[in-house]
């Protein structure tokens, strides 16, 4: 097993792409490294909005034929859980070396308080930007999960917009000690 750091590598989700960033997370979590990805609300999903819309409704059609409420299958509106039932689809879920690589990984809608201060990273294969041809249609998870029965949008807008005015905030002020002390070491 390769030395991986003890803390874990925090991914800024936005502008990725659905599928390639939960291949590069399933590997990383199954070689033993710990993940946590931020902001998945904000992960993109290629093709139009209106056709990853009508192929999620199909998902959500699909039921268990007996006692659909206790033996799903289940479908969570959540963007974190539609990444985290994306990853465990690329991994071996059901033995022992899966579900512990599943443990491994952590997903959250916005930034919350402990991530709010770590460097974030970015997966250049998966971003949009550079995986897309411009020009092709994309939606973002927040407005699919939203329009299919996720009701938290307005919370996470409201708390992402706070944070975003403590980090200016808090950048205005670092940029303010630097200058400050660089003049008195000229």
């Amino acid at each position: 097993m390769p030395n991986f750091p003890h803390a874990p590598i925090v991914i800024d989700g936005k502008g990725h792409l659905l599928g390639r960033l939960a291949t590069i997370i399933a590997k990383q979590a199954l070689a033993g490294q710990r993940i946590v990805v931020v902001r998945c609300e904000e992960v993109n999903i290629s093709g139009s909005y209106f056709r990853n819309k009508l192929k999620y409704q199909r998902f959500l059609r699909k039921k268990h034929l007996v006692n659909p409420k206790k033996h799903g299958p289940f479908h969570h509106r959540a963007p974190s859980r539609i990444l985290q039932r994306t990853i465990r689809g690329m991994l071996p879920h059901r033995t022992h070396r899966g579900i512990t690589a599943l443990e491994r990984v952590r997903l959250y809608e916005g930034v919350p308080a402990p991530y709010d201060k770590r460097k974030k990273m970015v997966v250049p294969a998966a971003l949009r930007v550079l995986r897309l041809k411009p020009g092709r249609k994309y939606c973002t998870v927040k407005r699919l999960s939203h329009e299919v029965g996720w009701q938290y949008k307005d919370v996470v807008d409201n708390l992402e917009e706070k944070r975003k005015v403590k980090a200016k905030a808090y950048h205005e002020r670092k940029a303010r000690r630097t200058a400050y002390s660089t003049l008195l070491s000229h």
